[in-house]
């Protein structure tokens, strides 16, 4: 199995790009916040997990060991494929995945495009156990209960999981814990 490449970005499409290592362009299919860090000519290492199918070989590569082993966890999900998968990792950090996934809150993970509230559930179910806690969980599972309400608030208003978890993240930590001055500061970023 292929589990790491280095190489020169050659190409960069809509859901992957392609690395050149030693005259051989590897088409790797990665998550969005990745594709938009990169660019031609920048030297890249990834992580990867080569999906074998019947009729096909995809390789799928994360910036860090976490990320691809959330991908992996998360592919022993029932009714979870790889693009699935690479949707939940290209919404969600691995810390929100894994927060979502020890807080039980199975409605972070269903506000994914594509992740119906049965497939998040069952998501929680199976990686409950699965994921090892790791350093700050605890408070990245408070701030995730507390902001929850925040995060579905901004994507009713029409901003996407990624740019509300971006808005989020921008809030200092000794802001106010009201939804309303919360929810000003989170607007801010935005201008």
């Amino acid at each position: 199995m292929i589990s790491s490449l280095t190489g020169r970005v050659s190409y960069i499409d809509e859901s992957s790009l392609t690395l050149e290592i030693s005259g051989v362009g590897f088409k790797v299919s990665v998550p969005k916040t990745l594709l938009l860090e990169a660019h031609v000519s920048q030297v890249l290492s990834l992580h990867t997990y080569l999906v074998v199918r019947e009729n096909e070989l995809s390789l799928y590569g994360f910036s860090s060991m976490e990320a691809r082993n959330l991908f992996v966890n998360l592919l022993g999900v029932d009714r979870v494929g790889p693009r699935l998968a690479l949707a939940l990792l290209s919404n969600l950090t691995p810390a929100a995945l894994r927060a979502a996934v020890l807080g039980g809150q199975s409605s972070v993970l269903g506000r994914v495009p594509g992740v119906g509230s049965k497939t998040a559930q069952k998501i929680v179910l199976h990686l409950a156990d699965r994921i090892p806690l790791m350093e700050g969980d605890e408070s990245a599972m408070q701030m995730q209960t507390s902001d929850s309400e925040l995060l579905e608030a901004l994507t009713g208003l029409g901003y996407t999981v990624v740019e509300s978890q971006a808005a989020l993240q921008s809030i200092p930590r000794d802001a106010p814990a009201e939804l309303e001055e919360r929810l000003k500061m989170a607007l801010r970023y935005f201008k």
